[in-house]
């Protein structure tokens, strides 16, 4: 997963196609434990690309976003916001999974 560089590819982005944003931070234990999977979501979910945002980074964006827990996760496709999946609770591959497919309704 690509990491985010700047806050103008930030919007450039959200503006532009299919993204999924995953908000995380290097230190956050439930962050770790599901980057084993993330490789297998991405390729499941091909229609989309993934960028990871490193929450001390882009705490501009956290907030602008109500991210307040992470991991979480924050889906775009051309500027309209199709889903999100934020809160503060780890997350498994089948919940991951679920917000996934719930983004294609």
């Amino acid at each position: 997963m690509r990491k985010l560089e700047t806050m103008e590819e930030f919007h450039e982005l959200k503006n532009n196609g299919k993204h999924v944003f995953m908000f995380s931070a290097d230190w956050c234990p439930d962050c770790r434990v599901i980057e084993p999977i993330l490789p297998e979501i991405e390729n499941e979910y091909s229609e989309y690309t993934f960028l990871y945002v490193d929450r001390d980074q882009f705490i501009d964006i956290c907030i602008e976003h109500d991210i307040f827990g992470i991991p979480s996760f924050l889906a775009f496709d051309n500027g309209q916001e199709t889903g999100r999946f934020v809160s503060k609770d780890r997350k498994t591959k089948e919940e991951i999974q679920e917000f996934m497919n719930s983004l294609s309704k």
